[in-house]
């Protein structure tokens, strides 16, 4: 059960990371509605895959680039997903940087807050 959640939360968090690039980017990333969910469940999966594979590079190969290990997994996941999904296109060489860096941004903070937002919820629910 905890693992479905945690797995929903990175789920969510991925979600939320794709939609506030496509805003922020505007004409720069398209987001379609229609592919949205694809676009989500691809991203998800790829950097699931690419990000204990680029931490075991990086601790081998390169330790320094451990840090930068979560970036790197989100550029590859978002050139993946545009490859793969209809529903995410991104144009220009700034706008693939920057949308890698609202995706990691934004679905960090909801990876850390979207927990604390459900125990105090569930916790407020066994209260009453």
């Amino acid at each position: 059960m905890v693992r479905m959640l945690i797995g929903l939360l990175i789920v969510l968090s991925n979600a939320l990371g794709l939609i506030v690039a496509a805003l922020v980017l505007g004409d720069r990333m398209e987001l379609s509605a229609s592919a949205f969910i694809v676009a989500v469940v691809v991203f998800t999966v790829v950097y699931a895959i690419a990000q204990p594979f680029l931490t075991q590079m990086a601790m081998t190969k390169v330790p320094a680039l451990r840090g930068g290990v979560a970036l790197i997994a989100t550029l590859v996941a978002l050139l993946i997903t545009a490859a793969v999904s209809d529903g995410l296109s991104i144009t220009g060489v700034t706008t693939w940087i920057l949308a890698t860096l609202i995706v990691w941004v934004v679905s960090l903070i909801g990876a850390l807050l979207l927990p604390l937002v459900l125990v105090k919820k569930a916790v407020e629910e066994r209260r009453d």
